[in-house]
This record gives structure tokens, C-alpha cells and sequence, in this order.
């Protein structure tokens, strides 16, 4: 069988996806020269967002997630922890931050620096097929390419069509934003354990550039589904978390959240997953955003390699880059089957607890 070369190919690389895995996968694939299209339902890479878009310091200072401009973030140096009966503690950990985001704007940038990279973005475009050719993708509406990237999500199209692992276990979140709106501790997470209101998980409130985000989140159960009551949750914690009264939210953000860890089988015969289609994100705290734009970065770089440089393949990279969150996903076992109000309210104050907390907090977010 003869060798294919590139011009038997229309792109080198299709990701499925333009969330902050994908960005990350295209943009280092880009700028080592490869050809690659990205395609993204949406019309408009900022509307109808699952994610909080909060962005830990590793990333803020390790990846190109620095370059964001600045009045699109608001920086937060301390988490506070409400027990169920809402004692608090405060958490920090010297020159430690978050940075919550004008995320939408954020998903808007990160589109046009794709495209400063070189990188096709195709928005209202979404993946609808693809089949394997020798050497390849041949993926309906873009033509055949050397790999193809499922950057699509939790229930990813790009796993289920090309025979990949599939995240098996969910949180569900709501998130409300309230514009303008300020609390009164802006400087700090604000995060809610409760057993009735978020089993499996927690609430949290945050001041961000654009006003107030808060949200709830619990274990998902498809057989059992429960939708998260975030107008109870909020009227339960609004006034010790600082919520001003009568606020009316704009934006409303809902989705399923993959807490189980990287999935098996994410990459084989040059289709791979990353981010959340790939289970990319911490099964105790949901963050997902460094771990996902460094595997989708990784795997960017892996394709590139192997193409341009006959590294290895790709495909054993991606496997190899995925964090294990060997521990956290340990946590979340035991939070799931162990979750009770009263240990909190009794030991939130504990060494042992404000220890763990930090543990989960602001080290280890590679655990």
C-alpha cells in the first residue's frame, strides 16, 4: 500500500470543539504549521456556556491562558468553606490565587487567537460523521484528515462515532449570573457543603468581572434525575455568603460535569479525546480548565511532532499526558457514599479538616 502524503489530505488536523481544550490543541498544533480546522456548533463561541471559567494560577501563569487581557479577570486570593449549618472557615496558602473570568468574553478571545495562529475555526459548524480512511478521518463537511480531536463535551459525538470511551459518571450544575451585582467579601470563594442541597457536591458564590456567579451542583443519577434547587440553595445561603436580596439573574448556565477521572480508551487509530469528552477534569473539585488545556496542548504538540518530525504517536502521548487524579478520584468514592452534614459541622474548625481542605484547595491539582 503506498504512502499518503499531504496533499492527499484537506487538513491534518480536525478538532471537534473550541472550549479551552480544543483552543489549546489548535493553537499548538498551529503553530507548529499543522493545517487545522476546528469546528464549533455555536455561532457564537461565548453563548451557552457550561463552564464557570475559573482559572487556577498554575495556568493564569504557566500556559497562554497569561495573555488574557486583563479586565476580563478578577482575581481571588481566599476560599471561604461554609459548613451545612454555615460556620465558615477561611482557606489560603501564601501567593496562591484564582482568577474568576468575564468567561464569555474570555471564549471569545481565545476564538480570534486561533485564528491570529492560523487555525480554521468554523463556527455554527457541528460534527455530524466521520469515517476511517487509510491514514485517517474522512470528516463530513471538512474532507479527509491525519487526526481527528473530540474536544465536544461531556457526551461526545466524536467518542460515540469513533468507538472511544465515553465518561460514565456526572455531576449536574446550574449556575446563575447576576450582572453588575457585587458581594459584600468579593475577595474570596465562597463554597457551600450541604447534603440536601448538593449530594455529592457543593454550592459556591463568586464575585467575577462582569457581577456575581453562583451555582450548585450535585451528583447526577439518570435513572433518579434530580434538577439542583439553586433558588432554595441561595435563599438557605445567600445572606452568609454576602448575596444581596432581590436579585434577578441574567445568564443561566446548566450542564453535566464528568467527575470519574480520564476515561478508557480515549485515543486509538488517530482519534483521540481531550477535556471534558475525555473525563479531563478533577473528580473532587470540578476544575477543569488548567488539566484541560494542558492535555489538549499536549496532544497538539504530539500530533505535530509525530507529523512533522516522526515522533511518537500521538495517540500513546495523549494516554500518557492524561492526569490520573488518583487520589482526588479516591475522595470522590468516599464523598459520594460517606457524604453526612454532621462530621462538617462539627469538624469544619479541625486541623485535620482545614488541612484537607487546603489539600483540595491549592496543592496537588495534579492528585
Amino acid at each position: 500500500m503506498s504512502r499518503s502524503t499531504d496533499f492527499d489530505f484537506d487538513a491534518d488536523v480536525v478538532i471537534v470543539g473550541a472550549s479551552f481544550a480544543g483552543a489549546a490543541c489548535a493553537l499548538a498544533a498551529a503553530q507548529r504549521g499543522l493545517r487545522v480546522v476546528v469546528l464549533e456548533r455555536k455561532r457564537d463561541p461565548g453563548e451557552k456556556l457550561h463552564t464557570t471559567g475559573i482559572i487556577v494560577k498554575e495556568a493564569a501563569e504557566q500556559t497562554l491562558l497569561n495573555r488574557v487581557p486583563a479586565p476580563m479577570t478578577r482575581r481571588i486570593e481566599q476560599v471561604r468553606l461554609y459548613a451545612p449549618n454555615l460556620s465558615q472557615i477561611a482557606l489560603a496558602a501564601p501567593g496562591y490565587y484564582f482568577l474568576t473570568t468575564d468567561t464569555p468574553s474570555v471564549m471569545r478571545w481565545l476564538a480570534d487567537e486561533m485564528r491570529v495562529h492560523g487555525a480554521d475555526l468554523r463556527l455554527g459548524c457541528a460534527f455530524t460523521d466521520a469515517r476511517a480512511i487509510d491514514g485517517g478521518w474522512e470528516v463530513e463537511g471538512v474532507g479527509r484528515a491525519r487526526y481527528l480531536v473530540g474536544a465536544d463535551g461531556a457526551r461526545s459525538r466524536v467518542a460515540r462515532r469513533c468507538g472511544l470511551g465515553e465518561v460514565r459518571q456526572f455531576l449536574y450544575g446550574v449556575e446563575y449570573e447576576f450582572p453588575g451585582a457585587k458581594l459584600a467579601q468579593p475577595n474570596a470563594l465562597h463554597c457551600f457543603i450541604s447534603k440536601r442541597y448538593a449530594p455529592g457536591y457543593i454550592g459556591w458564590i463568586a464575585q467575577s468581572p462582569m457581577g456575581i456567579q453562583t451555582g450548585l451542583a450535585l451528583r447526577h443519577d439518570a435513572a433518579n434525575a434530580r434538577v439542583p434547587d439553586i433558588e432554595g440553595f441561595l435563599l438557605r445561603v445567600g445572606a452568609a455568603g454576602g448575596l444581596p436580596r432581590h436579585l434577578k439573574p441574567g445568564a443561566t448556565r446548566a450542564g453535566l460535569i464528568p467527575c470519574s477521572g480520564p476515561v478508557m480508551d480515549m485515543a486509538r487509530d488517530r482519534a483521540i479525546l481531550i477535556g471534558d469528552a475525555a473525563g479531563i477534569v478533577s473528580p473532587v473539585t470540578a476544575g477543569g480548565i488548567h488539566s484541560a488545556w494542558e492535555h489538549g496542548w499536549a496532544v497538539g504538540r504530539a500530533i505535530a511532532a509525530h507529523l512533522r518530525d516522526g515522533g511518537p504517536e500521538a495517540e500513546s502521548i495523549a494516554v500518557e499526558a492524561a492526569p490520573r487524579f488518583r487520589t482526588k478520584r479516591a475522595l470522590r468514592w468516599a464523598y459520594d457514599r460517606l457524604q453526612f452534614d454532621w462530621p462538617f459541622d462539627l469538624l469544619l474548625h479541625s486541623p485535620p479538616l482545614r488541612w484537607a481542605a487546603e489539600q483540595v484547595y491549592f496543592h496537588k491539582r495534579r492528585g
